[in-house]
């Protein structure tokens, strides 16, 4: 095996992967302990994003440098507020209808922010996309230095919203969260303000969501409308849903196993028909999901399944 080639590669498949676990990690605030249906992640997803090029900055509108040149933490912050002020916008008054019309909502939250970055060329340069992103201390850092700097960055960020949101579920806020996510009107009659509890989750899960959208954007250098289709939210569901909802390393153990699967699809063009070649997107889709359906009628907890802490449930 050629050692030159496959170490690019692996470096990666391993960030993106961490990437992709961040945006699972947020999801698993929302929907693995609290039960909030999201269907809009890439929308989040693709704010995070462009927020932290305006901050920062890029080329890709006319050949125009755009954004307003702050270094990249303070992008990276930029990005989860604004992604944590969109849910909050959205939450306050979706967050009282029903899970299925949350659903609907935030599925039409989310296409509605890919067809303005389609549509508003000025702002976005429509499906041509901005290039030439930012990338933070390039100049420190060359070719697979470089690589390997953004991983072991994008772990820490990993590793630091992992050690967070873990210590906040197995506090006395996230033992409420399950608990309305179990039965609502119990825990209402608790004294508890459930549709508070509720949006603060809400925009926790959005405002990480929107951190990996930043960093995502600086990794590639390149966004365009295609980087945030419902393609995206599907493929992160899928990655909860296999690892276990619920559990904190189950969404960091399914997004590197989903992803897995996704990137190693790609060696299959060797042996694919070339009549077949411009359907492997679908077919890759197709086979995904019925490993979802699979999961979900024989192993519908997922692989770790939920963590269970019944001792200090009752602190």
């Amino acid at each position: 095996m050629d050692l030159t080639g496959f170490l690019p590669f692996l470096i990666y498949f391993l960030t993106m992967a961490a990437i992709y676990s961040i945006v699972t990690t947020g999801l698993n605030v929302q929907w693995g302990y609290t039960g909030l249906l999201n269907i809009g992640i890439a929308g989040f997803y693709a704010v995070g994003a462009y927020t932290s090029v305006y901050l920062t900055y890029g080329v890709g509108l006319a050949g125009k440098t755009i954004g307003l040149g702050l270094p990249f933490p303070v992008a990276l912050m930029g990005a989860m507020v604004c992604a944590g002020i969109v849910a909050l916008l959205l939450g306050i008054p979706g967050l009282g209808l029903e899970k299925g019309y949350l659903a609907i909502s935030l599925l039409g939250f989310g296409e509605i922010v890919r067809l303005v970055a389609a549509n508003e060329e000025w702002l976005t340069n429509g499906s041509m996309g901005i290039s030439g992103l930012y990338k933070p201390l390039s100049n420190v850092f060359q070719g697979i230095s470089y690589e390997v700097f953004f991983l072991i960055l994008v772990i820490l960020i990993l590793c630091l919203f992992y050690v967070a949101i873990h210590r906040t579920h197995r506090s006395p806020w996230g033992r409420t969260l399950r608990a309305i996510r179990e039965d609502e009107a119990a825990t209402m009659m608790q004294g508890k303000n459930t549709f508070r509890f509720k949006l603060q989750a809400f925009v926790l899960g959005a405002a990480i969501m929107g951190g990996a959208g930043s960093l995502y954007a600086h990794y590639i250098g390149f966004i365009s409308p295609s980087s945030f289709t419902s393609e995206q939210t599907f493929l992160i569901w899928i990655m909860l849903i296999v690892g276990g909802s619920g559990n904190d390393r189950g969404a960091i153990l399914g997004s590197f196993i989903i992803w897995g699967f996704y990137v190693a699809s790609n060696f299959l063009l060797d042996f694919v028909p070339a009549g077949l070649m411009a359907r492997l997107g679908g077919i890759r889709i197709m086979v995904i999901s019925s490993l979802f359906i699979f999961m979900l009628i024989r192993k519908p907890q997922g692989l770790l399944g939920e963590e269970k802490w019944v001792s200090s449930l009752f602190k």
